[in-house]
């Protein structure tokens, strides 16, 4: 049974930082690319970030851009977002998202990827 368990998230001053963490299970994820979106209260889900399997194409949401981070581990079957001048705009759910391919012109679309975590909880306070 393939799963996704995002963890790391929290309760933090804004100008903080919180690492995220998306393990996943049940096959081998290497060759999927890996997304981060957010759903924040009463608005949609939106893009974040996303990695491909080799690291070697990353895009970010320009809201985060300069202040987070994805990276991953194949070996461990794991996605990271390394979050830092958190804003209280930041807050949110944040979930994990894999596909074994996602076109590059629709990467920001959560239609885009076929396994999902059940997210964790950001909150920054100002």
């Amino acid at each position: 049974q393939v799963q996704l368990v995002e963890s790391g998230g929290g309760l933090v001053q804004a100008g903080g930082s919180l690492r995220l963490s998306c393990a996943a299970s049940g096959r081998t994820f290497s060759s999927y690319t890996r997304a981060w979106f957010r759903q924040a209260p009463g608005k949609e889900r939106e893009f974040v970030a996303v990695i491909n399997w080799s690291g070697g194409t990353i895009y970010y949401a320009d809201s985060v851009k300069g202040r987070f981070t994805i990276s991953r581990d194949n070996a461990e079957n794991t996605v990271y977002l390394q979050m830092n001048s958190l804003k209280p705009e930041d807050t949110a759910v944040y979930y994990c998202g894999a596909s074994p391919y996602v076109n590059s012109a629709t990467y920001y679309h959560e239609g885009s990827y076929e396994y999902w975590g059940q997210g964790t909880q950001v909150t920054v306070s100002s």
